[in-house]
């Protein structure tokens, strides 16, 4: 019996799954770029893309729920800023409106899915803090002596 059935990890998250698509295709994209862009514009895109699931995993191995919400938030950021890189990239004459269109609806759907996962995220929290039982005070039945 394979002792590694029952471990999770990030790699089972879709949108951890839908950031490494992104990756794949940023990489390829990057590919056609000239070479004078290969220490600016691509290098950024590379970076960018790669930050998406290098945060969504780094937030789930921090088996915390706040940690991992503010990973994912950075993660999130990183998704909008390849847009931007997306944006400079036809500007630049690089990509053409499909590409950026085709682009943008994926990394669109992952800043989705990664809102959906901070939710989530959310509500475990809230389900899991500490319930203490609540005690009225009331100062008229204190007994003076006993403090």
């Amino acid at each position: 019996m394979d002792n590694n059935t029952d471990f999770k990890s990030f790699e089972s998250l879709k949108v951890w799954q839908k950031a490494r698509q992104i990756r794949k295709e940023i990489f390829d994209i990057c590919k056609s770029f000239p070479k004078v862009e290969t220490y600016k514009l691509t290098d950024q895109m590379i970076r960018s893309s790669r930050s998406i699931g290098n945060n969504i995993s780094e937030g789930y191995g921090r088996y915390h729920y706040q940690e991992n919400i503010q990973f994912c938030r950075q993660s999130r950021g990183s998704a909008y800023e390849l847009i931007d890189h997306l944006i400079t990239a036809i500007d630049c004459g690089y990509i053409n409106e499909e590409d950026l269109k085709f682009l943008k609806s994926q990394i669109v759907e992952c800043i989705k899915m990664t809102n959906g996962y901070i939710a989530y995220l959310n509500r475990q929290k809230s389900d899991h803090k500490v319930k203490e039982d609540v005690i009225d005070y009331n100062p008229t039945e204190l007994d003076s002596d006993k403090y």
